[in-house]
């Protein structure tokens, strides 16, 4: 048997807080989506003035990288260097989408959605690192 952590909410709302304060402090409008291990959503939301579609891409973008393990942008560049059969797994392949990584496993994902791709992907890993570390690389047993 493996003991995993999981996400609470008050994680959750620590991550969405620091993700948050890292777009206002840029002056950028964004959604912002956080998922379980199992790519459900246990946050999301879109800030005022943020593009609508936003609110659909970003739990998406979340989703991609708890599947992965990965940064969504890892499947953003493999379309870009002409891998497209990328585009028929079921993954968003957009930059925004960071995994939360704790003991070498993954718990969670952010997603964010509303300005240029490394932006959203900032503004994720700003919500990751308010767990009191950086994004970690996933362990390969």
């Amino acid at each position: 048997m493996k003991t995993t952590h999981a996400l609470t909410l008050d994680d959750v709302k620590r991550i969405a807080s620091a993700a948050e304060a890292e777009a206002r402090a840029c002056g950028w409008a964004v959604s912002i989506a956080v998922c379980d291990a199992g790519g459900h959503a246990l946050w999301l939301q879109r800030m005022d003035d943020a593009p609508l579609m936003s609110a659909a891409v970003a739990p998406e973008k979340a989703r991609t990288s708890v599947l992965s393990g990965k940064p969504s942008k890892t499947y953003e560049d493999m379309v870009n260097n002409g891998r497209i059969a990328a585009l028929a797994m079921p993954v968003v392949p957009l930059e925004g989408g960071e995994p939360i990584i704790v003991d070498g496993l993954v718990i969670g994902g952010v997603g964010v959605s509303g300005v240029k791709a490394g932006e959203d992907a900032q503004v994720a890993r700003a919500g990751v690192a308010a767990l009191g570390g950086p994004v970690q690389e996933r362990r390969v047993a």
